[in-house]
């Protein structure tokens, strides 16, 4: 909450910038990212809400004043994630224009069709591609930067939802099995713990795969580049490019947290370490158990 107190001038200035970048965006794409977004949006808010109303008929009214943080905690939470997320769809679909942009040029110096702009390509040295370029490269540095201000003020906040995401599926599933063992019947408390723990689940699994792809589709901005070079000619249109490829080169646009690059790599570290901690949570368990039934034993034989 602090942080994203802290943080409320940077972050204005930061979906301002957005906006402007992805004023080329086509309004179909648009249509359907703010589908995406609100459907996403809109479920998990509900959910939150209507776990947090159960949850309230449930206990008792001073477990309920200490519960009332927590859980505004969890939605001021949840809305910077979402809000983080969002902004990187944005730019995943920034990154695809450009790439298009740059399949469509590749397809007209292809073109063996002899038409004006053919002309153009032969006499003038392509004057509009050259434009094009450019726009395309001006266009990629403006999302590039906008990448690393995504990084740099929402790096605190991602780096919170990491960790506590970590903390709520590991303990979550511990006391779901704790309870298991115990074999209390508590029906509410085994769907409470488990609905929490697909929540976080699926939180970071879409986190980490909309960084994934947005870095996926950037990198393929890369791939197009080089087979322009490899497939022009035209001296201007070549050093151009090199151009291009030189910036791409320099800016390394992946999604990411104080160093933390957030991918699968993330995410399969995430699952290796919450069964590592789950294992040897469950076997001081285990040994706590067997040591209390010994302390019984010898106790009955005295």
């Amino acid at each position: 909450a602090i942080v994203t107190y802290v943080s409320r001038g940077p972050r204005l200035i930061l979906l301002q910038t957005v906006l402007e970048v992805s004023l080329e965006i086509p309004s179909e794409s648009y249509k359907n990212l703010s589908r995406l977004i609100h459907v996403k949006d809109i479920l998990g808010f509900f959910f939150l809400i209507i776990q947090t109303l159960i949850l309230f008929v449930k206990i008792s009214l001073k477990h309920i004043l200490l519960t009332i943080f927590p859980t505004y905690l969890s939605l001021v939470l949840f809305q910077m994630d979402m809000l983080y997320m969002n902004c990187v769809c944005l730019l995943k679909v920034c990154f695809k224009k450009i790439n298009d942009n740059l399949t469509k040029v590749q397809e007209l110096i292809m073109s063996d069709k002899p038409h004006l702009l053919r002309r153009i390509y032969h006499t003038q040295k392509n004057p509009f591609l050259l434009m094009k370029l450019k726009a395309l490269k001006k266009q990629h540095l403006m999302v590039s930067d906008t990448v690393q201000m995504l990084n740099m003020i929402f790096s605190l906040q991602i780096i919170g939802t990491i960790v506590i995401s970590f903390s709520q599926i590991t303990f979550n599933l511990y006391f779901y099995i704790v309870m298991s063992m115990a074999n209390e019947d508590k029906v509410f408390w085994y769907a409470f713990f488990m609905t929490s723990v697909i929540y976080y689940i699926i939180k970071i699994v879409l986190m980490v795969w909309a960084c994934n792809s947005g870095t996926d589709q950037a990198a393929k901005i890369g791939i197009t580049v080089h087979d322009l070079i490899n497939n022009t000619s035209d001296k201007q249109i070549k050093d151009e490019l090199q151009l291009f490829s030189m910036q791409i080169l320099h800016r390394e646009n992946t999604f990411s947290a104080k160093g933390l690059t957030v991918d699968a790599t993330l995410l399969a570290a995430m699952v290796g370490s919450i069964t590592t901690y789950l294992l040897i949570l469950i076997q001081f368990l285990v040994t706590s158990h067997s040591c209390d039934g010994r302390a019984v034993s010898i106790r009955e034989i005295a």
